[in-house]
């Protein structure tokens, strides 16, 4: 007798017609979810401040910490289509300093772009994922948001703030079959990873630390981070919402004191 075929983890055309809005779209991860999203059938809105040509998907310029400008490209999505399957909140910043080095408007942009940003697209969001019917909502946390890098403050603070409206979101929404989780990275190989590269004096020594530091002996690439995304907006995530998926190589698994 023969065997079933095992079916493949995740099916081609997974999120076909799908409409999905992608937040800092423009990014190194952002970019890479918008890539996948397009491959699985969807319908991508890639959402940044800035155009980034070459870029997957239909571009729209957005500045999340602007209601106006939220509610601008919010308008278009239920004109054109009335409908919305997928949120993205990918936009994020960082500073690289303690809170005594941070200036109150420094604090105030990383909150307002990593917080607020992401409280005025969801708003807009559910009431679209309302009418559809359902909808899935993944923010970005980070593994920052449960425990610490040095000098990065403000953008830890942020990420726990994340953390807890996600499941605020999830308790809230779970009801009108919205789900919304959280994709927490460790360090991935984005431009802002080497941003914080550039600024050390011996680049490849830091990269080769960073590697050996990972359980798996490596940092992760944006289609890693996409993959779970991915997952994430579909029909095979039915079951997960309210929760923070943290994707790190297994950095945070161990006790650092070992690497000593």
């Amino acid at each position: 007798m023969s065997k079933a075929p095992i079916p493949s983890a995740v099916k081609a055309n997974y999120l076909q017609d799908r409409v999905a809005v992608v937040t800092g779209g423009g990014g190194g991860i952002g970019q890479a979810i918008c890539k996948r999203f397009e491959r699985e059938g969807a319908i991508v809105y890639a959402a940044d401040v800035a155009h980034v040509d070459g870029a997957p998907g239909i571009h729209r310029t957005l500045d999340v910490t602007s209601e106006s400008s939220v509610d601008t490209l919010f308008d278009e999505i239920e004109t054109e289509h009335r409908k919305l399957h997928v949120l993205v909140n990918a936009a994020g910043i960082e500073i690289e300093k303690t809170i005594e080095d941070t200036s109150l408007e420094e604090w105030n942009q990383v909150m307002a772009v990593n917080c607020t940003g992401m409280f005025l697209t969801s708003r807009r969001a559910v009431k679209l994922m309302r009418n559809t019917g359902s909808g899935s909502i993944i923010n970005f946390g980070s593994y920052d948001g449960f425990i610490a890098d040095p000098m990065l403050a403000a953008y830890c603070a942020s990420k726990g703030a994340v953390h807890a409206l996600t499941r605020a979101m999830a308790c809230d929404h779970g009801p009108e079959n919205i789900r919304v989780n959280a994709v927490c990275p460790g360090y991935v190989d984005t431009p802002m990873l080497q941003s914080f590269f550039g600024s050390s004096g011996d680049i490849e020594t830091l990269k080769q630390a960073v590697n050996d530091v990972h359980p798996i002996r490596r940092f992760g690439v944006p289609d890693d981070i996409a993959n779970l995304v991915n997952w994430l907006a579909g029909d095979e995530a039915r079951y997960a919402s309210g929760q923070l998926w943290v994707i790190d190589g297994g950095l945070s698994a161990q006790v650092q004191q070992m690497n000593l």
